[in-house]
């Protein structure tokens, strides 16, 4: 028996905005309707499907593994948007980015506050974030 992760809804205060905003940062296609949601798809055959609601929304951590690249590109479009980003989640190192594991790592915020990650390398569970 295998375990995948197929799909997860990002709950936001408008799926238009939500959606068109992750897939214009990591580079994506435009989001595509699926029922009620807009859905944003990853290479590796998960997707993340936007659903509006009503209220607050809870911000949740989102973490993506890029190639070194795409890695640049999202940098790039984070500092060409004026964007606030930080090299740790505690949002402690402002303007930065970390290099744990022998890669790059990088924390941005959506318009509903999700944190959202962008990393080059998976963090080896051995090693502390300073």
């Amino acid at each position: 028996m295998t375990v995948e992760l197929n799909h997860s809804i990002i709950w936001c205060s408008d799926k238009a905005r939500s959606a068109g905003f992750l897939a214009e940062m990591l580079g994506r296609p435009a989001p595509v309707p699926f029922h009620h949601f807009l859905v944003v798809d990853l290479d590796n055959g998960v997707s993340l499907d936007f659903m509006e609601k009503d209220g607050r929304v809870a911000p949740q951590h989102y973490a993506f593994l890029v190639d070194e690249a795409t890695f640049d590109a999202v940098l790039g479009r984070i500092r060409a948007k004026g964007l606030d980003h930080w090299a740790d989640p505690a949002r402690t190192r402002p303007g930065a980015i970390n290099h744990l594991g022998g890669g790059r790592g990088v924390y941005f915020t959506d318009p509903d506050g999700h944190m959202l990650e962008a990393i080059t390398r998976p963090y080896p569970r051995d090693e502390q974030q300073p």
